[in-house]
């Protein structure tokens, strides 16, 4: 086993799994996972940038991950960040930041990379299930872009389409610097028809209408499901595999659309950092669902960041695999 430290930079969310993990077997023991809403994308969208606040919220988020990790020991760190860092003018601001407080340079991935460290820690728990037809279709539905990755035992078609919760929310819900609670018919109409487009984009690459189970990750999907649910606190061993039906999510999406800040924030399974943007994802969700012809959606708190893990793991490996060859060849 290997003790190693996974670290999912996105729009939204800063998040970090410490875990021993088995190379050969893909075994994952689980030792800390938490997350932080930093919203690292505030405002990129508009200007190209990353604000000076948003990228202090993420410092501080990797020196509190920095003590963890530490402590737990782990022999490799993997950092990967997403959609708001590719796309920011000042990116090397965050990179610098990041080597400085954890020692590993933020790897600056593309969408197809994101999308396989997603197929793969959201499936590799799947293998040898019998009640699940493949192929998976899985979709990571992120704070600036959402993943599709299309496959079985291994990826066939991935896309990654700029299109997610807080870059739906702040292009049409934002006006002047207030979030509109709730949105109008005409904003829900034009968040609509960019996630129609986006769609348009992903079936250029993903038959997404080939799939036969749709697998859901991320914060808007698990926290429709735990509102699904009716759970009196965020539970992740009781969203982890749950299975949310298409005619649930279509009604939790109507109440998430029509309710005030108050109204999601009351609600117990309510991340603080997620009540303004839940609208949005829960709308992407539902688009989703309805363009693949999904009847329902089996959730995973498995995702990116155990993706990262598992490569991490092979990484760590690699060198030791090296030196016993080495050491082989020495004294054969």
């Amino acid at each position: 086993m290997k003790r190693v430290a996974a670290i999912d930079c996105g729009t939204n969310s800063i998040r970090l799994l410490v875990a021993d993990v088995d190379p050969g077997t893909g075994e994952l023991r689980e030792l800390d996972r938490r997350m932080e809403i930093v919203r690292l994308g505030q405002g990129v969208d508009r200007t190209g940038r990353l604000a000076p606040e948003a990228l202090e919220r993420t410092f501080a988020a990797c020196r509190e991950y920095a003590a963890v990790i530490k402590g737990l020991g782990a022999e490799k760190i993997r950092f990967v960040a997403t959609s708001a860092s590719r796309d920011a003018e000042n990116r090397a601001e965050f990179v610098d930041g990041v080597l400085e407080i954890l020692g590993v340079e933020p790897e600056v991935i593309t969408g197809d990379q994101e999308a396989e460290f997603s197929f793969t820690g959201a499936t590799k728990e799947l293998a040898g299930r019998t009640d699940l037809k493949l192929p998976y279709l899985v979709v990571d539905i992120g704070g600036g872009s959402t993943e599709f990755v299309l496959g079985g035992r291994s990826v066939r078609a991935a896309r990654s389409v700029d299109v997610g919760c807080v870059r739906m929310t702040e292009r049409h819900l934002l006006r002047d610097g207030e979030i509109s609670d709730p949105p109008t018919p005409g904003q829900i109409t034009a968040i609509k028809a960019d996630i129609g487009a986006a769609l348009d984009q992903a079936e250029e690459t993903v038959p997404l209408s080939e799939a036969a189970t749709l697998v859901g990750l991320a914060g808007s999907v698990t926290t429709v499901a735990a509102i699904a649910l009716g759970l009196g606190h965020y539970d992740s061993a009781a969203i982890h595999h749950s299975r949310i039906s298409l005619a649930k999510v279509r009604e939790i999406t109507g109440d998430l659309l029509t309710s005030t800040h108050a109204e999601r924030a009351a609600n117990p399974v309510m991340h603080p950092g997620r009540v303004d943007v839940i609208a949005a994802g829960a709308l992407v969700l539902l688009s989703i669902m309805e363009r693949v012809g999904a009847e329902e959606v089996v959730v995973s708190e498995h995702d990116i960041l155990d993706g990262i893990a598992h490569k991490a793991a092979e990484e760590s490996a690699a060198p030791s695999t090296t030196a016993a060859r080495a050491d082989r060849k020495e004294q054969g």
